[in-house]
C-alpha cells in the first residue's frame, strides 16, 4: 500500500512548500490536505497559486482533498453560522455550504487531486428524513461540480447517526448515488468495530483514514505508539490488505503537543504498520 498524509496533522501551521518538502523527503509520495481556512485559506488565491506553481515541479501527488468543516479560522468558534454541513435544514445555509465546498473543488484546476472527502453531517448528529433529504440535494450538486473538474466525491464512515457503515450503504441505496467512499478506522471503531465496518464498505473504498481511539473520544492518537488506543492493529491490516484494488494507507493524525517532529513521527507509525505480521501469526 501506498504512503500517504492528511495534513490534518499540521493543521495548527499555515501549509507552506516547507511543509509539503518534509512530506515528500520523509518517503511519503501522496498527500491530502485538509481544509482548514487556518491552514489552507482556500479563499486566498496567491496561497492557492503559492501551492500550485510547488506542486506542478513536485513528485509529491494531491491524492485528495478534505471538505472544509469551518468556514472560518478558529474551527467554529466564531458561531454556529460558520460550520459547513450538508445535511443544513435551512435551505440557505445548506447552499451556503455547497458554496463553500465548491470553493475548495475550484482549487483542482491549479492543483489536480483525485478525491474529495466529504462528512455527511457533523459528529453526534442524530438521523433524520430531513438531513438525509438535503444530503441527497447537496451531493447531487457537489458530485456534478467536482465530476467537472476530474474530482471524485468520497463519503466517509463518521461516528454520527447518518454516516455508520450500516447508514452510508442505506443511505446509497435509497438515493441511487454512485458514490464510492473514503474508510476511516477510528471512526469504524467508534461504531461497528472495523471489521465489521470494513467488510460492508470493502467494494466501495478508494481511500482510507487511519488512526487509532479508545472507542468512544475521535482522538486521532497514533496506532501503535498512542496511550489508549483500542484498534486491534494487526486484525485492521489484515483487512486493509485484503483488497484486490489498492487504495493507500492514509494517516490522518491529530498532533499531540508533546512531538516535536510531526512529519517523522507519521514516517515511524507507518514503518510499525508495514511490519505487522498477519494476525493469525502474532
Amino acid at each position: 500500500m501506498q504512503r500517504a498524509l492528511s495534513t490534518l496533522l499540521l493543521v495548527h501551521h499555515r501549509l507552506t512548500s516547507v511543509w509539503l518538502d518534509r512530506i515528500w523527503d520523509a518517503g511519503i509520495p501522496l498527500v491530502e490536505i485538509f481544509c482548514a481556512r487556518q491552514h489552507l485559506d482556500y479563499h486566498d488565491r496567491a496561497q492557492v497559486a503559492e501551492l500550485g506553481h510547488w506542486f506542478r515541479d513536485s513528485e509529491l501527488k494531491m491524492h485528495s482533498m478534505h471538505s472544509p468543516l469551518y468556514s472560518d479560522d478558529v474551527w467554529g468558534r466564531s458561531g454556529p453560522n460558520a460550520v459547513v454541513s450538508i445535511t443544513e435544514s435551512v435551505k440557505s445555509r445548506r447552499m451556503q455550504a455547497v458554496d463553500e465546498i465548491k470553493r475548495v473543488l475550484d482549487i483542482a484546476e491549479t492543483i489536480p487531486f483525485g478525491y474529495l472527502i466529504q462528512h455527511l453531517g457533523v459528529a453526534n448528529e442524530e438521523y433524520s428524513d430531513r438531513a438525509v433529504d438535503a444530503a441527497f440535494s447537496s451531493l447531487e450538486e457537489i458530485s456534478v461540480f467536482a465530476r467537472q473538474r476530474g474530482v471524485e466525491v468520497l463519503l466517509e464512515n463518521i461516528p454520527n447517526a447518518l454516516s455508520s457503515a450500516e447508514r452510508l450503504l442505506m443511505f446509497l441505496e435509497a438515493t441511487h448515488l454512485d458514490l464510492n467512499i473514503c474508510f476511516d478506522t477510528g471512526h469504524a471503531n467508534m461504531k461497528e468495530g472495523v471489521e465489521t465496518a470494513y467488510r460492508l464498505l470493502k467494494p466501495r473504498i478508494r481511500s482510507t483514514h487511519v488512526h487509532d481511539n479508545n472507542g468512544a473520544e475521535d482522538s486521532h492518537l497514533f496506532p501503535l505508539s498512542s496511550d489508549g488506543g483500542t484498534v486491534d492493529w494487526p486484525r485492521a491490516m489484515d483487512a486493509l490488505r485484503s483488497a484486490s484494488h489498492q487504495y493507500p494507507l492514509l494517516l490522518e493524525l491529530r498532533d499531540p503537543e508533546h512531538i516535536g517532529h510531526l512529519v517523522d513521527a507519521a514516517k515511524a507509525v507507518f514503518e510499525r504498520l508495514e511490519n505487522l505480521r498477519p494476525a493469525d501469526e502474532s
